[in-house]
Parts: structure tokens; sequence; C-alpha cells
């Protein structure tokens, strides 16, 4: 499975000690891109639990839907 993820950054993120959970002493690092506190997981994974290995999706507004085609910018 892929997922088709938009992020604004243009950096990468440093974590500092007030990045640290006050109950849990951990920080947990977003590896699926849908985390509304990205770089850091809020759970939002749980939504991909059931992806399809050779299925693209999208998730908008809460919402996932399939991907039946990329177009690159190399393929105009």
């Amino acid at each position: 499975m892929t997922r088709l993820v938009e992020l604004e950054a243009t950096g990468p993120r440093k974590l500092d000690p007030d990045d640290i959970d006050d109950e849990k002493g951990d920080v947990a690092i977003c590896q699926c891109g849908l985390s509304a506190s990205f770089p850091f997981c809020d759970g939002s994974h749980r939504e991909t639990e059931d992806e399809e290995p050779e299925t693209t999706y999208v998730y908008e507004d809460g919402d996932r839907r399939e991907v039946e085609r990329v177009v690159t910018a190399d393929e105009g």
C-alpha cells in the first residue's frame, strides 16, 4: 500500500525536551503521514490497518479513497 500525503514543511523538525510527553515520558513520531500533530503521532495510523498492499490511498477530511492513477510532473 502507498499513501499520498501532502506536507508543508521545508526543513527538518528538531525535537527538544518540550516534545517529551509528561505522562508517558516518550515521543512518538508519525510514520504514516496522517497525524494532525505531525511530526508527532496522534494515533491516526489506526485508519490504515485495513489497507490493501497493492493499492494507493489518499486521506482527505477524514475520508479515505483509492487512487486509480498517479501522474507526476514529469509525465505532464
